[in-house]
């Protein structure tokens, strides 16, 4: 399938219910057909990895297209450019997400893209840092623990952001990252704590619980429902 029909099977197959219903997920999209995740995840299926067709179909900047744009996308073939250029147009934590889960954390650049993300004023842009910190502890196995505490400063540092969806972002990374291992779950438990008894109230609204969450398989956010 090419670009043009692709877009064709999504407009036949959104819904307008699923359009209205995308606001009271907190997504907001100035271009949607209303297609479900089941439904992408099925076309995935269908069309591979298809680098060539992720980078057209992102352009085109309906919010289902940039959900397969990430699912197809070749994370090997993945750019600085392209990651800096996607993450500049993230429009709602869903495509943020779902091109971080996806794509973005499996690339060559996935460590240095969350340093630099993390100090970005853009809203979305700043989300995927904390998003991509959360898949790489959920998805690179074979990183060391001193990749992880690396970033423990950092989501001190986010954890003082006002904004809800950077504050999801943060506590999504910590508690992926403290559900590795015993060594991390106690660094990320120190972490938690020294929060918890901030005096700002933007820390301690960030992460209500994490002083007793315990080391298990890391789990995507309350808000995310991941489209393994």
């Amino acid at each position: 399938m090419d670009k043009n029909e692709v877009m064709q099977w999504l407009e036949r197959r959104g819904t307008r219910r699923t359009v209205e219903g995308l606001p009271r997920y907190g997504i907001e999209a100035k271009q949607a057909f209303g297609v479900t995740m089941g439904a992408l995840l099925s076309l995935r299926k269908r069309l591979g990895k298809d680098h060539a067709l992720s980078l057209a179909l992102w352009e085109s900047g309906w919010y289902e297209a940039r959900l397969l744009a990430a699912l197809i996308g070749d994370p090997q073939r993945v750019t600085r450019g392209q990651m800096n250029a996607w993450a500049a147009t993230f429009e709602n934590w869903g495509d943020c997400d779902t091109v971080c889960f996806h794509l973005f954390d499996r690339t060559p650049f996935a460590w240095e893209k969350v340093r630099q993300w993390s100090a970005s004023p853009k809203l979305f842009v700043k989300r995927g840092a904390f998003a991509l910190m959360a898949c790489l502890a959920l998805h690179d196995k074979a990183a060391p623990d001193k990749r992880f505490l690396a970033l423990l400063p950092l989501i001190q540092k986010g954890a003082r952001d006002e904004r809800n969806f950077v504050k999801k972002g943060v506590n999504w990374a910590l508690r992926a990252i403290g559900r590795r291992n015993a060594a991390l779950n106690a660094a990320a438990v120190t972490v938690a704590r020294r929060l918890a008894d901030s005096p700002q109230a933007a820390e301690r609204s960030c992460l209500p619980s994490l002083a007793s969450f315990p080391v298990s398989p890391a789990v995507c956010p309350g808000d995310f429902v991941c489209p393994l």
